[in-house]
């Protein structure tokens, strides 16, 4: 929630800009440490959630390891302060250049994708005479029930290794002198809200690793992923995640055996509700049937309602306004699509009020574009 105060601070910033919760933030990692650490378990920060240095330097500052998605991010985790040793490196179309790169940084594991991503790595780590850490990563074919572009556990996804592949997996490593399996990996999807669907996973996990055990392969990591949603209705109710009770459910329904660590990737849960897009407007356009309040800020600042269709909580934080009337929220970039919410109630707002976007901490910024040539979004940070 946004008190007098900070609402009089934010109103002296140039818009559009991001600004981020420092407290609410510090508050979140606290928690994720706290809990995560009741049983041990080993905390990722994924970075495609949010690259902004500074939420940067405050996470990696609270001890999580770094989750990267393409080779620049590897080296900004490292460039950062976050140690080679606790860098993992996805993503299903890893580059020979970022491989490259990975390894001569000795990260601690690549999650593998594909029978021919294991090749790739296996020959470039040849031609180092190093030998790379990996786990597979997994498809367990569980549904997340979130939005169908983030959606990444299901057959029909591009991600993971499926079932089907394990026996020639199995065989091909014989045969791969330069990689070292280590771990399984999984990911089902994410801004997942109800938790059943990682109770499936756990299942799915339980019954993948017995079946490597039984293989010979006694694996020391085992990383579940992500995936933990937020609530962009209601920031303010639920600030900060149920990280108790996520994390109680992994132990309470996975089967880890004494010499195996539980690895978690978490992004959107981790700084989404710290982080607003703030704007101001530039026109209203009123119609017979449509309202429309015309903003500083679109799509190319945040493209999660025009990409997903998602929902953003839009609040007016500069009208003392007590008539509500309702408006599409809109941007000024040349798309139809550029509009953030349809038929949003507002108090009576007026050209040059700021308004604030919520809860768009993670995925905003760091997918921001210069689409028609737009400006670099700024960020505050307090």
């Amino acid at each position: 929630m946004f008190s007098q105060e900070k609402k009089i601070q934010l109103q002296k910033h140039k818009t559009p800009f991001y600004f981020y919760d420092f407290g609410l933030l510090q508050k979140t990692l606290s928690v994720i440490n706290t809990e995560s650490k009741k049983y041990n378990y080993h905390v990722h920060y994924a970075f495609k959630a949010n690259t902004n240095l500074k939420i940067i330097e405050v996470v990696k500052n609270s001890g999580f390891g770094a989750d990267c998605v393409s080779g620049n991010e590897v080296k900004c985790a490292i460039e950062n302060g976050f140690k080679n040793s606790e860098i993992v490196f996805a993503g299903v179309g890893k580059s020979d250049d970022e491989i490259n790169y990975a390894l001569d940084q000795n990260i601690f594991c690549f999650n593998c994708e594909s029978i021919q991503e294991l090749e790739v790595i296996n020959e470039l780590a040849n031609l180092k005479s190093k030998v790379a850490q990996i786990a597979l990563r997994i498809n367990p074919n569980v549904d997340a029930y979130t939005h169908k572009y983030i959606t990444t556990g299901l057959e029909e996804n591009k991600f993971g290794i499926n079932p089907y592949e394990f026996e020639t997996v199995i065989e091909k490593l014989k045969n791969l002198p330069h990689l070292k399996l280590i771990g399984l990996h999984f990911h089902i999807g994410s801004q997942i809200t109800d938790l059943s669907p990682f109770k499936k996973l756990c299942t799915r996990v339980n019954e993948i690793n017995n079946y490597f055990l039984n293989k010979g392969f006694d694996l020391p990591i085992i990383n579940v992923g992500g995936g933990l949603g937020i609530n962009y209705h209601e920031p303010d109710n639920e600030a900060i995640v149920d990280f108790e009770a996520y994390f109680k459910l992994f132990y309470d329904f996975i089967e880890i055996r004494k010499n195996q660590q539980l690895h978690f990737e978490l992004g959107r849960s981790v700084v989404g509700n710290c982080g607003s897009l703030i704007s101001r407007v530039l026109y209203i356009k009123n119609g017979i049937n449509t309202n429309f309040a015309i903003l500083d800020a679109g799509m190319t600042e945040l493209i999660r309602p025009a990409l997903y269709q998602a929902f953003h909580k839009i609040e007016n934080i500069s009208s003392i306004e007590e008539e509500i009337v309702k408006y599409d929220i809109v941007g000024p970039i040349c798309e139809s699509s550029d509009c953030f919410g349809k038929a949003v109630e507002l108090p009576i707002t007026k050209r040059g009020d700021f308004i604030a976007i919520r809860s768009a901490g993670a995925y905003g910024e760091v997918m921001s574009s210069k689409y028609n040539l737009r400006d670099d979004v700024r960020s505050v940070c307090f």
